[in-house]
């Protein structure tokens, strides 16, 4: 998102969308950066490895179905999205396949037809 809004992405801005310091975002891109999952330049720009991306993208898509169903539950689509961000990450593969089913998002669940 942030590479969308901006064509960049830098630590610092990391840290001021999620709230967090800098150091717990240097600590985190470094371990990122070990695992794979990103890169970064001299300048310091984060740039996602394909593997990255492809979590990212997974990520996302859960973010953006958890939002959904949770709007339909009737919750206000800002609460709705600070849900999804808090529960996307931790939540089972079974228990999201699960509220995909029941909220009838099974197809949306990967429109690409990659799992």
């Amino acid at each position: 998102m942030m590479k969308e809004k901006h064509g960049y992405i830098r630590s610092i801005d990391v840290a001021e969308a999620l709230g967090v310091t800098k150091p717990s975002v240097t600590y985190t891109t470094k371990r990122l950066r070990e695992n794979g999952y990103i890169t970064m330049n001299k300048d310091g720009l984060i740039t996602l490895t394909d593997l990255g991306m492809e979590v990212a993208s997974r990520t996302w898509n859960r973010h953006k179905l958890l939002t959904e169903f949770f709007m339909r539950l009737g919750v206000d689509e800002k609460t709705a999205r600070e849900d999804a961000c808090k529960v996307e990450h931790d939540l089972s593969e079974k228990t999201f396949e699960a509220i995909c089913r029941h909220a009838d998002l099974e197809k949306q669940k990967y429109p690409d037809g990659k799992e």
